[in-house]
């Protein structure tokens, strides 16, 4: 899939999907169905509008431009968001960036989508021009719950990984780079891969989950590891069963499958290596119903 940055396209007759996307959940796979282009914003708007109320987020850019090329789609540019962007009305976006700068011919937008100075822009205004179709795409629910990159935010975070797949469309995943620890994991038996939470990024809820690391079954613990009082802050432990090698300076992928307990402090480290046997052949089992369901 192409990568543009706005300034740089050349207008061509393109079926357009228009939006954050972030998460790409279905209700974001429903708005891109059928285009060719998707035209998204880099940083979130509300990071420039509301800094203080932005949220973390669910996908950074290079997550999205992987999800959003496997759907098929052949283009992703990307609008530098900026506060001069902000300032632009709803109409100006329309004339310079949707129908001289893309040349598009279709557009589809989720129907919550707004756009320029103050949101003032809308679907009906997108409708309503006639140089182009709209497709609007009314909000979508699954189980009962409205599919919304905000919904999923709150079940990411109180640890409800299994409901935000549902409406994901595909497992909750994290990225980053392995750190160097205190090697506690590995005198108890269970070296980990640690990772840090990166503040701009949603993190799952503190607890112990069953997770694919790079595909491999692993035990991932989220928290402050209140057994041995470190006083450090927030980490991810990731046991990745049957591997044996170094894994520093790694970037790791871990898809979060389910949560299997809440974060506990222990009497005795033997106690915690007891609940930690108990931890990996419980992630072991959740990753084989994971991988040979239908």
């Amino acid at each position: 899939m192409k990568l543009t940055r706005l300034p740089d396209t050349e207008p061509r007759p393109r079926h357009v999907a228009v939006g954050t996307f972030d998460g790409l959940h279905l209700g974001h796979r429903e708005v891109m169905r059928g285009a060719d282009t998707v035209l998204t914003f880099d940083p979130h708007p509300s990071a420039v509008v509301a800094p203080d109320h932005a949220p973390r987020l669910l996908t950074d850019l290079t997550v999205k431009r992987e999800l959003i090329a496997a759907l098929g789609v052949q283009e992703l540019v990307v609008i530098p968001f900026d506060a001069d962007f902000a300032a632009r009305s709803a109409q100006r976006f329309i004339n310079d960036v949707l129908v001289e700068r893309l040349g598009s011919t279709h557009v589809s937008v989720g129907e919550n989508f707004r756009f320029g100075y103050r949101a003032e822009g809308d679907s009906d205004l997108l409708s309503a021009d006639g140089r182009f179709a709209t497709r609007v795409v009314p909000l979508l629910e699954v189980d009962g719950e409205v599919v919304s990159s905000s919904h999923i935010r709150g079940l990411v975070q109180a640890g409800e990984v299994q409901r935000a797949e549902r409406l994901l469309g595909a497992p909750f995943q994290l990225r980053g780079e392995v750190v160097r620890g205190d090697q506690r994991g590995r005198e108890l038996g269970y070296p980990t891969a640690n990772l840090i939470p990166e503040d701009r990024l949603v993190c799952p809820g503190h607890g112990v989950y069953a997770c694919l690391a790079d595909g491999r079954p692993a035990a991932v613990s989220i928290g402050v590891r209140p057994t041995f009082g470190s006083g450090r802050a927030e980490l991810i432990e990731a046991y990745v069963m049957d591997f044996d090698g170094d894994l520093y300076g790694h970037h790791l992928r871990l898809d979060f499958l389910c949560r299997l307990r809440g974060e506990r402090r222990f009497g005795s480290a033997q106690a915690l290596v007891d609940q930690m046997d108990e931890d990996v052949r419980l992630a072991r089992r959740a990753v084989e119903r994971h991988l040979t369901r239908p």
